[in-house]
């Protein structure tokens, strides 16, 4: 763990290649060390609710695109349809990848999926990413009116069949949702027969599915102490099914959505804790009114005492289940400082089993976002310091 935080120098040293970290140069001691993951950054657009806001998230995703980040998220609840809007990012970019993140297995059959995301694929020039998930019970059966019914086995269901169409393949399958007999293909060539699949998943079951299945997993507020477990889950499953048969990586990436707050430099001790207090209430919301999900994580994974709280704080409200919420939790889920800060922590968390950190799009106007998005892109190109630890 210390060896990724070191950076070696003297002339003679063999190319440096450690997890996260890159020499390039190799013989001209830390000239060339680079931040290998730091090209691997997505981020999550907003999706506001009302449409006279979508305009500045199109601005920030350029800029994002810009800047050379790697990838932006979008996601879907009851407000703007997801694909629809990834194709509005889609034209307005020239390099970044867009991905769905993510559509719900309930409300769009696999094969309009399938032809959904193959279409913006290929429109973009191969820049689209698949991010699927059960979303929850409330926005399925109340929103779409649909059951919430078995999400591990639809899931796989969903992830096979469209796989199969993105192949050419003919479609026959037998699942236990799914009976499809006549052999439809998809009329066109995808561009890409191996567009990535990502899925959302934190119960062991989907995370060591997803791990033979998918590209990838979208993880939300896993504690930063835990990730090496959720590697190991990950492999774990790929050995059980025999092997991750027909992906190209040997082991599922890890993609958690991080939520984010970039600060000022000179940020004082009082807005820090302003932030703080502002950034509790996401995740008290998540851990005690988005069912039952976040909160078994959670306690899976050592915060057993903390969801107890936030959950008995909230039958007293809002105020005391934010309160709630205590810096050791906050600290493990969140990013939460200076971009030197930042990333500082995304040091340690690429070295513990991250590989694409997707973080909250900053938040404020255009011209404020466009300023933390350019000092985190400068924080991550500066050179760590010979012989001492990041952190």
């Amino acid at each position: 763990m210390e060896a990724f935080m070191t950076a070696h120098n003297g002339a003679g040293d063999d190319a440096v290649r450690l997890e996260g970290i890159d020499n390039t140069e190799g013989m001209n001691g830390t000239e060339g060390i680079t931040r290998a993951y730091s090209s691997r950054i997505g981020f999550v657009a907003d999706a506001p609710n009302f449409p006279a806001a979508w305009d500045e998230v199109v601005e920030k995703v350029r800029i994002a695109d810009e800047l050379g980040f790697d990838s932006i998220w979008l996601g879907e609840s009851w407000g703007y349809e997801l694909f629809t809007s990834m194709g509005d990012l889609l034209r307005a970019t020239k390099r970044i990848k867009i991905g769905a993140g993510i559509a719900n297995i309930y409300s769009r059959t696999p094969a309009l999926i399938a032809s959904t995301i193959a279409t913006l694929d290929e429109r973009s020039g191969g820049r689209a990413i698949l991010g699927l998930g059960p979303s929850g019970a409330n926005v399925i059966e109340d929103w779409h009116g649909v059951p919430f019914e078995k999400p591990l086995q639809r899931t796989r269901e969903y992830v096979d069949i469209i796989r199969m169409i993105l192949r050419g393949d003919k479609l026959i399958y037998n699942g236990e949702f799914y009976h499809l007999e006549r052999g439809f293909k998809l009329r066109f060539k995808p561009l890409r027969a191996d567009i990535p699949i990502y899925v959302a998943a934190m119960g062991p079951k989907n995370v060591q599915q997803s791990g033979a299945i998918a590209d990838g997993i979208l993880p939300t507020f896993w504690p930063g102490t835990r990730w090496h477990e959720l590697r190991a889950q990950l492999d774990a499953g790929a050995q059980q099914a025999g092997g991750r048969a027909g992906l190209r990586e040997a082991t599922a990436r890890i993609a958690p959505y991080i939520t984010t707050a970039i600060l000022r430099e000179d940020a004082s001790e009082e807005e820090r804790v302003v932030i703080s207090q502002a950034m509790s209430f996401p995740l008290a919301y998540y851990i005690g009114r988005m069912g039952v999900y976040y909160a078994q994580m959670l306690r899976r994974n050592g915060y057993e005492e903390d969801v107890q709280r936030v959950i008995e704080g909230w039958q007293q409200g809002t105020r005391a289940a934010v309160a709630a919420i205590s810096p050791a939790l906050l600290e493990a889920t969140m990013l939460i400082g200076t971009p030197g800060e930042c990333v500082a922590k995304l040091d340690r968390w690429v070295a513990a089993g991250v590989d694409e950190p997707i973080l909250t799009m900053p938040t404020g106007s255009v011209d404020e976002t466009a300023a933390q998005l350019s000092a985190l892109k400068a924080a991550l190109s500066e050179i760590p310091v010979a012989g001492s630890t990041l952190g």
